[in-house]
């Protein structure tokens, strides 16, 4: 992979993160609900590519 492909990748996951906490933020939601939300998607996937 070239690497500015992966920079921009990077920058990318990065911008994604930070807009995802931002919204989280300005819809007022509880931080305990995100991180559950984010642990149960994790478990999903991990338990899809066991498959």
């Amino acid at each position: 992979m070239p690497l500015p492909l992966f920079l921009a990748m990077l920058a990318l996951v990065i911008v994604s993160a930070g807009a995802t906490l931002a919204l989280v933020f300005w819809a007022e939601v509880p931080l305990a609900a995100f991180a559950f939300a984010a642990l149960a998607g994790s478990l999903l996937m991990g338990v899809r590519q066991w498959r």
